[in-house]
């Protein structure tokens, strides 16, 4: 049964009524920075609204800086944060289906990706995460990109991937979610991702720092691989991020969701 709101001279509009009712949400963190609003369709059901109602109820929210309407994927949340931290959540699935430039895009931010290398190498690659190792066999796509939000970077990204897995993947742009190409495109249900975090500071000087800074940076270093059907390794990643510009945080028992399946919107990109 959705919530009802009477019609009187002595309340609220109703759109009004629902819009702060979300941004409540919003400012109590259950809807955090990139979630989606709930839809047009949603508040009808949950509030047994017109659509008229709804619709003004979400260009409320929208019109006093909570959220933003993306053209084709719905209204999300802004990034208001007073330091503008980024949230990002390990462990979880779902969220790092979105991608990096589409989760950014969410929060208000204006994403922008150089390439630094995009290679083929015939020889594997390893990480270890948790003290395991896992490899994964030539041959491999490489890619290296800084990753920026606003002219600032934010990530150095080195990416591998499995050719053997996914032929071609060298000849698709850097911009896509390569999750989702790796569901969508080459039908691999995607079983697992190991993941560790680590921190380090970045010397301004140092070879390879790519982040644009004259002063020491303290920097988030996250090791990861994903991993398909019979634990075979897809993707293996290292990737710097701002110490200052991100936080984390962690879903433990991460279930993977199927497309029939309703998953919860967490934070993570790939």
């Amino acid at each position: 049964m959705g919530q009802h709101y009477e019609n009187n001279d002595n309340m609220k509009p109703k759109f009004i009524s629902i819009s702060e009712d979300i941004i409540e949400k919003i400012k109590s963190r259950e809807l955090q920075p990139g979630d989606r609003v709930p839809s047009e369709n949603e508040l009808i059901k949950r509030y047994e609204v017109s659509n008229t109602t709804a619709r003004k109820s979400l260009l409320e929210i929208e019109s006093r800086g909570w959220a933003q309407r993306i053209k084709g994927k719905g209204t999300f949340v802004l990034n208001r944060n007073e330091d503008h931290r980024i949230l990002r959540t390990l462990g979880s699935i779902d969220s790092t289906r979105r991608g990096f430039n589409e989760s950014l895009k969410a929060e208000g931010f204006n994403p922008k990706n150089i390439v630094l290398e995009k290679t083929i190498l015939n020889h594997g690659v390893s990480s270890e995460i948790s003290g395991k190792h896992y490899i994964m066999e030539g041959p491999i796509l490489k890619i290296h990109q800084v990753r920026y939000a606003n002219d600032i970077v934010l990530k150095d990204e080195i990416k591998y991937i499995s050719l053997k897995l996914c032929p071609k993947i060298n000849k698709m742009s850097t911009e896509i979610s390569y999750f989702k190409i790796y569901e969508d495109k080459y039908d691999l249900k995607i079983s697992d991702i190991k993941q560790n975090l680590s921190t380090m500071i970045l010397m301004p000087q140092a070879e390879g720092n790519n982040f644009e800074v004259s002063d020491p940076l303290p920097a988030f270093v996250l090791d990861s691989v994903v991993l398909c059907y019979s634990d075979t390794v897809v993707e293996i990643e290292k990737s710097y991020y701002r110490g200052d510009k991100y936080k984390f945080a962690i879903v433990a028992n991460p279930e993977y969701y199927s497309e029939s399946s309703t998953p919860e919107t967490n934070h993570a990109d790939k």
